[in-house]
């Protein structure tokens, strides 16, 4: 019995290092392709246009990702037209968080009236390559050639609780940055938020 314990405390320990692991900044993103709330499949690939993306993975249930649902939104009106658009992910899955499914992410669309795509992981593969572990999550994404570079990822800004109260607004601090020709400083900070409920992570 001890044995068997042991063995499944080893291979929950190697399900969440797995889970946790993703790109660091500088590393080649790779594109997806997933199912948006208007039913239609979305990939990166499909804005010939943009400069670089806003990757946030998120989700309905969250309190933390309920209190950005506004702030995203002014996100995208702001940069999208910029050429960074902002992509919504979420990764969560239903059978563990039932406000997460598909039908429940089709009506926190249409309730908020997103301007971007709320695209569902259902098979949670872009989260784990990704390395999103928490909602919302960012990955800021510059396009270089035919790649995708990663230029900051981690947290909106830093106050979650109290858009008024913000004192750093680090995404919009990265985006400005590439879009002036420099690279964000910093690069890199701790994402707060609930934990993605995935298959591989159960917390």
């Amino acid at each position: 019995m001890k044995r068997l314990l042991l063995l499944f405390g080893i291979s929950l320990l190697t399900l969440s290092a797995t889970f946790s692991q993703g790109y660091q900044v500088g590393d080649k993103a790779s594109d997806f392709k997933l199912k948006n709330v208007d039913g239609k499949y979305v990939s990166l690939k499909d804005y010939p246009k943009a400069k670089g993306f806003v990757v946030i993975f998120t989700c309905n249930h969250c309190p933390y990702a309920q209190a950005y649902q506004d702030r995203i939104i002014e996100i995208d009106k702001t940069y999208k037209s910029k050429g960074y658009p902002v992509v919504a992910i979420s990764s969560n899955d239903p059978a563990l968080v039932a406000q997460d499914s598909y039908d429940e992410m089709v009506k926190r669309a249409k309730e908020k009236g997103y301007t971007f795509p709320y695209l569902f992981d259902d098979n949670q593969e872009v989260c784990l390559k990704y390395g999103a572990t928490r909602t919302p999550q960012v990955f800021l994404l510059e396009k270089a050639g035919n790649d995708l570079i990663l230029r900051y990822t981690g947290a909106i800004d830093d106050n979650y609780q109290d858009a008024s109260k913000v004192n750093t607004s680090y995404l919009s601090n990265a985006v400005n940055a590439l879009l002036t020709g420099d690279t964000p400083n910093p690069a890199f900070t701790k994402a707060i938020g609930c934990t993605i409920k995935g298959k591989a992570n159960k917390t």
